[in-house]
């Protein structure tokens, strides 16, 4: 099992970054919500890492931080909930969103994320509500969990509207939804980052 990868951010195309560990590029998928943490591409990046294998392909999953890697095992420990459902989820809220949403047993909040439907989101607050037992939630003031720490580069307006649509599609939502959604809160000199994030909070 790979624990963590320590390296340089080569490339960020939602929600796929390729990362250089002494000349291997390692390629990794991650939830928005370490999308948006991550520096700038060619700065030095550390991700702990999830490897999921298949019959037919082995995917890596990097997360920000050790309680991020935690969430999403412990989601896709769930019945139903496969890796694609679980970074929706934890894209859509950060660590400390979630567990609010379940300690308040807000089916409605579930129910926005692509894929969830009520009977899903009522058995997920069920079984979460055991799991989150022990998890403490401790939103900053002023801040959702999803703010990014450092500004990215900025893209090209088009390129970046482009990236951001792809990523929410891959998220589960559908093409038209993700491109209205994008649509309504481009601006120039956006990065594809600050599109998801702004469309995130639009559909919440």
């Amino acid at each position: 099992m790979i624990g963590f990868l320590r390296g340089t951010l080569l490339e960020k195309q939602p929600p796929h970054v390729l990362l250089d560990v002494n000349g291997v590029g390692y390629e990794l998928e991650v939830p928005m919500t370490t999308l948006f943490q991550l520096p700038v591409v060619g700065e030095p990046l550390q991700l702990h890492t999830h490897l999921v294998v298949r019959e037919d392909a082995q995917l890596l999953y990097g997360f920000y931080t050790k309680r991020d890697r935690t969430l999403f095992r412990e989601l896709i420990r769930l019945n139903g909930v496969g890796p694609k459902l679980a970074l929706a989820l934890m894209s859509g809220m950060s660590v400390d969103e979630l567990i609010q949403c379940v300690h308040a047993e807000d089916t409605s909040r579930l129910m926005k994320v692509p894929g969830v439907g009520k009977k899903t989101a009522e058995r997920l607050l069920v079984e979460l509500k055991d799991r989150f037992k022990n998890w403490d939630s401790t939103p900053l003031a002023g801040q959702n969990g999803m703010e990014p720490s450092v500004i990215s580069t900025v893209t090209s307006a088009q390129s970046s509207e482009k990236d951001a649509v792809s990523a929410l599609v891959s998220l589960g939502f559908k093409p038209a939804e993700a491109s209205r959604a994008v649509s309504a809160v481009l601006e120039d000199g956006l990065s594809s980052e600050d599109l998801i994030r702004r469309a995130l909070k639009g559909m919440a």
